[in-house]
């Protein structure tokens, strides 16, 4: 027992250290160790928070290490980094003693090769496929005859001369260039806002709206069009309303805006081509349907010229469709004084025989015997009824008039008093009429508020009361929002919860 006390303790000479000095000692000795290293494994989880940093984890199907790109590094990279993407990350070695974990700060990272490359643009490919955006019907056909072409594409190279000299050649529109970089990390949001800027464009504005837009570069490896697989530039591609035509690339290079175009030329040569059709053919066209309409009229003319002729031959002569009406004229002419001096002493004999049998005895009593028919039927109508017929009428008729005007009378006093019933309802359920009770509506940037958090966060403040409203300006917002709540009253802890004025 006295041999235990007295042994000194194991490694009592060993120097103390903190948890802070023993943590930088490891970070300054890894740091130091692996200053430059470059790791190839598998992308796993892969968080982008607010701040714009980028963390994941590098692993292979034995370890797993932790891996962060800062914000600058993140914007510069050619390709984003994709969960399931093998890469090649260059950075150096550190520890975050927080968490008593090391970690590598990535400074660059490619994918591994080419068939991991080609393995992402398959996935997105099929993503994208999925949501319809390369469907058939989307796309829509493009105008025989632009009146303005819109080009996406840089404005220094060979590409723009190609399609310039092109469109010079066949048929001569307006061109609009809209400069893009066609390579790099800023081709994708730059030709994704070239072509969102064609479309918000306002038709027979000062910058006039293109007609058809062509999205246009040379060819180059994988890499250097890799900004025309982002999806960001296959979104805009398919939201364009303006027909657009994609010409990335030479004629083997296929790249994702091809698929949501609605056209796709091998070459931007042979998108001008396919913009314009050739002013000399279309000039030959009109010639040749020209000469055709002319000779189309000459021989219709000359067809119903030889109809007419055959007819004509068909039809009797003139003089004979005339003879016959000339003779049976000439007849009828001669029957014609002998008929009339028949007919008039016919007529003469006839009102003879009449006026003999008109004599004035009986003339006059033909008249006195319709004068005493006339007298009898007047003794037979009693004047006297009749007006007495007519008075009980309109007695009765005044009656049904005046039960008429009361019920009327009573039917429009009943519809107004409803109205006013409805109307008082009414004043009583609005929020108005709720004003003038104490109340008031609080509104926010246009929007009515109903919570403290709300109107912390509303840039003015409106409160309605019943004679008027006074506006807030963002000042006044941000001292009620920090200002400290009241203590409740007991009016107030009584309508707390209260969902509505009602």
């Amino acid at each position: 027992m006295s041999d235990l006390i007295d042994s000194p303790d194991p490694g009592g000479n060993a120097p103390e250290f903190s948890v802070s000095d023993l943590s930088g000692a490891i970070r300054r000795m890894i740091e130091g160790e692996f200053s430059h290293v470059r790791v190839r494994g598998e992308l796993g989880r892969i968080s982008r928070p607010r701040s714009g940093h980028v963390y994941l984890d590098l692993k292979d199907d034995k370890a797993v290490l932790a891996g962060i790109i800062w914000k600058g590094v993140a914007a510069r990279l050619a390709v984003q980094p994709e969960e399931g993407m093998e890469v090649v990350a260059t950075g150096r070695l550190t520890t975050f003693p927080g968490q008593s974990r090391y970690q590598i700060i990535i400074e660059d990272m490619k994918p591994a090769g080419m068939g991991a490359l080609m393995a992402m643009l398959e996935k997105r490919r099929q993503a994208l496929a999925a949501e319809g955006l390369f469907a058939p019907e989307r796309k829509v056909r493009l105008p025989f005859l632009p009146e303005i072409i819109g080009v996406v594409t840089s404005p220094s190279g060979a590409v723009i001369r190609d399609i310039l000299h092109r469109l010079r050649e066949r048929f001569p529109r307006k061109v609009l260039i809209w400069p893009v970089v066609v390579q790099g990390e800023n081709c994708a949001p730059e030709v994704a806002r070239a072509i969102r800027g064609f479309n918000a464009l306002s038709p027979g504005g000062a910058l006039p709206r293109p007609d058809l837009i062509i999205v246009a570069r040379g060819g180059g490896s994988v890499e250097d069009l890799w900004g025309f697989n982002e999806e960001i530039v296959v979104r805009a591609a398919a939201e364009s309303a303006i027909p657009l035509i994609s010409a990335v690339g030479h004629e083997t290079d296929t790249t994702l805006i091809d698929l949501a175009a609605d056209k796709r030329a091998p070459t931007p040569t042979a998108a001008a081509e396919l913009a314009v059709p050739v002013r000399l053919d279309l000039m030959a066209w009109l010639d040749g349907q020209a000469m055709r309409l002319s000779q189309s009229l000459s021989t219709g003319i000359a067809m119903r010229g030889q109809r007419l002729r055959d007819l004509s031959r068909a039809l009797p002569r003139p003089e004979t469709l005339l003879e016959t009406p000339r003779q049976r004229l000439d007849t009828w002419s001669d029957r014609l004084p002998a008929a009339l001096i028949r007919s008039v002493q016919t007529r003469r004999v006839h009102l003879s025989e009449t006026a003999g049998a008109l004599r004035p005895g009986l003339l006059r009593r033909a008249v006195e015997a319709d004068r005493r028919r006339l007298a009898n039927t007047a003794a037979r109508l009693n004047i006297h009824a009749l007006h007495r017929d007519m008075e009980n009428r309109q007695r009765e008729l005044d009656r049904l008039f005046t039960r008429l005007s009361d019920a009327a009378k009573r039917q429009t006093r009943g519809w107004r008093d409803r109205i006013e019933a409805l109307d008082r309802l009414h004043e009583t359920l609005g929020y108005t009429a709720t004003l003038k009770r104490g109340y008031a509506v609080v509104r926010g940037d246009g929007a009515v508020v109903t919570t403290r958090a709300a109107a912390a966060g509303a840039g003015a403040l409106e409160i309605e009361f019943f004679d008027g409203r006074l506006g807030l300006g963002p000042s006044a917002a941000l001292m009620r929002s920090e200002r400290k709540p009241n203590k409740p009253t007991e009016k107030d802890a009584g309508s707390k919860g209260q969902g509505s004025l009602f």
